[in-house]
């Protein structure tokens, strides 16, 4: 998937100058994901000129059903060694949008924080419904996007593709299922940051799909790459554009997929993680 247009903003504030590329990896601090299905492939939909992120959601109502062909794109400036897999030990932020964690600083670690909890959250199950899909944006992004950027969601997400996706039209799930919808950090590069301004690509894993008996939308694994390039606006990164395309993706191991009670009873039981650094 990738982006189209871009949004023009205003100079922020200032920040770190000159280029650089750093690699950091996720700390997960609730409990461990569920066990993942085998991987179906899908194609990506671009939405009114700008890709917008509805993350797997849009791949999964238009999947094909066919193989895919496990192949993985490298990601971050010209396949850099990665840094030791611990996560930072930096202690995170603290403050809160309703659920979203805000409040960054202006420096890496900041921005590509910023990034992986945005990610999060725009992969999200919320984005499904118009309130809090509403409330993610103006969150997370700038408020000089937001709103064009919602009246386009608002279209993408219609009665039409939510029922392609297998939900009801007000975007909750049919009696009997759980709709899964949650996107999970990998690690995070950033590639570029000068006055103001940073560009981080996050590698992701994601869930999305319907559990429960007779569901033709199978709860499935994608991988995928976003690229967001924010912005430092009122003493906070916000995202000015995102682009997404498919991979980096892993062979499948031999797994044995979990059925469509086991699925439901997972994401219930397992919390999704709201702060990823």
């Amino acid at each position: 998937m990738s982006f189209g247009d871009e949004y023009g903003a205003g100079p922020g504030q200032a920040g770190e100058a000159g280029t650089t590329t750093t690699r950091t990896r996720t700390r997960l601090p609730e409990s461990d994901t569920p066990r993942r299905p085998p991987r179906t492939s899908r194609s990506l939909v671009t939405v009114v000129g700008v890709v917008v992120l509805l993350i797997a959601a849009i791949a999964f109502a238009n999947r094909d059903g066919g193989e895919s062909d496990g192949g993985a794109r490298a990601t971050g400036s010209g396949g850099a060694a990665a840094a030791p897999t611990a996560a930072t030990g930096i202690k995170p932020v603290t403050g809160k949008t309703g659920t979203i964690p805000t409040g960054y600083s202006q420096d890496e670690q900041g921005a590509q924080s910023a990034a992986a909890n945005y990610a999060v959250a725009l992969g999200s199950d919320g984005m499904f419904q118009r309130e809090s899909r509403h409330a993610i944006i103006r969150t997370v992004h700038d408020p000089a996007v937001a709103g064009a950027l919602l009246t386009k969601l608002d279209k993408a997400y219609s009665s039409a593709f939510l029922t392609n996706v297998g939900l009801n039209e007000d975007g909750s799930p049919p009696e009997g299922h759980t709709f899964v919808s949650r996107t999970i950090p990998v690690g995070t590069s950033l590639t570029e940051m000068s006055s103001g301004r940073a560009t981080v690509e996050v590698w992701c894993t994601g869930l999305v799909g319907l559990a429960g008996e007779g569901s033709t939308k199978p709860v499935t694994e994608t991988w995928f790459t976003i690229t967001q390039r924010l912005r430092w606006v009122d003493g906070d990164w916000k995202i000015e554009s995102s682009t997404q395309q498919e991979g980096p993706t892993p062979v499948n191991g031999d797994n044995r997929a979990s059925t469509a009670d086991e699925i439901a009873d997972a994401v219930i039981g397992y919390g999704g993680f709201t702060y990823a650094r």
